[in-house]
């Protein structure tokens, strides 16, 4: 036994509660702080043997990083792994909360969660920024098509061979500047959409360089630049995927990895009932966003090897692992596909596989 007390924390924007637990004489100490990881230290050394658990949340990892320079044993639990019996859902207060995870604990009934360094999330959250810069250029250029699109205009303007210009391209925008509408009101509404859009390219662009400049960082390097072997996966994608996972070695299998990622299969069976169902969608969304992306490519891509890109240093055996990699998953989608799966399940399959 590593400890002895346990210390459930309620952590909040403003307040802490606290909740000392020792399992040996049922004996349970409630105390409320402030967010001074000083103070709240001091009192949980104050017991015999400690160690401190939280449940992941918005509040991050802060406290147990402070915590645990303090010199305390401080860890944070998967609130989604967390059994709460039926019979306390309806009794919710900052004390209860913290005396929860503390039995949880002292039961060794905790999945910890990992904890990344300050710099591998600094790292994450850019890639988590870029991600957003994503969306909110998805929804400026929405707007402004279905503004549009709600006084019959539509692009459709085609080359000397016939075939349609794409949308977001100098043609669309001088298309667009022409259809700016007379009426005061209007044009002020389009104003406004045309400049999300506009802003959000250029978030977007800076967001893209400053990612790639970190991707080129000692710390992501190697697993950046290994990932971008693989067909489907350029240094942008690598660059999500090496973040979200902070170090893939801690992971002990490939299946765990893929389950952490909501890619694993759902499952309700009971008795004599055995029914499985599509992906859990839990875990973490971005790399499963990311994963999914990329297994669309072998649809249609050649499975010859992926051409390195210029500079890098990837290692014989990972170059041939990647190219393995990208074989197998074209031929797998191409077996699904001809099995009669529906594209969307055939692509998630070779997602997983590629997990």
């Amino acid at each position: 036994m590593t400890y002895i007390t346990s210390i459930g924390l309620d952590a909040h924007a403003r307040s802490v509660s606290a909740c000392a637990f020792d399992p040996f004489t049922g004996e349970a100490a409630q105390r409320r702080f402030g967010t001074d990881a000083g103070e709240i230290a001091e009192w949980i050394l104050g017991f015999e043997s400690p160690k401190a658990v939280y449940e992941s949340g918005p509040t991050g990892f802060a406290l147990c990083r402070e915590l645990r320079a303090l010199g305390v044993d401080c860890v944070v639990g998967a609130v989604s792994r967390m059994q709460k019996p039926s019979a306390e859902k309806r009794r919710k207060n900052d004390r209860r909360d913290a005396a929860f995870p503390a039995r949880l604990l002292a039961t060794r009934n905790i999945v910890e969660v990992w904890v990344p360094p300050v710099e591998a999330e600094a790292a994450r959250d850019l890639s988590r920024a870029l991600d957003d810069a994503r969306e909110d250029l998805q929804r400026a250029r929405q707007r402004l098509s279905k503004f549009l699109l709600r006084r019959g205009l539509a692009f459709d303007e085609t080359d000397a061979l016939g075939r349609r210009r794409g949308a977001w391209t100098r043609a669309f925008w001088r298309w667009a500047e022409s259809c700016r509408p007379s009426d005061p009101a209007a044009a002020a509404a389009f104003d406004h959409y045309v400049a999300c859009v506009r802003c959000a390219e250029s978030d977007k662009r800076a967001l893209e360089k400053r990612a790639l400049a970190e991707a080129r960082a000692d710390r992501w390097r190697g697993a950046v630049e290994a990932l971008s072997c693989i067909k489907g996966i350029d240094a942008v994608t690598a660059f999500c995927l090496a973040t979200e996972a902070g170090c893939f070695s801690r992971f002990p299998t490939a299946g765990a990895y893929a389950s952490r990622i909501g890619l694993a299969p759902s499952e309700r069976s009971s008795g004599e009932k055995e029914a499985k169902g599509g992906i859990t969608k839990t875990g973490n969304s971005a790399s499963r966003r990311a994963l999914v992306e990329a297994a669309w490519h072998f649809k249609s891509c050649s499975p010859k090897p992926k051409v390195p890109p210029a500079g890098s240093a990837v290692p014989a055996a990972v170059k041939r692992r990647c190219d393995d990699a990208t074989a197998r998953l074209r031929r797998r989608h191409e077996s699904l596909g001809a099995a009669g799966k529906r594209p969307c399940v055939a692509n998630v399959a070779v997602a997983r596989e590629l997990a």
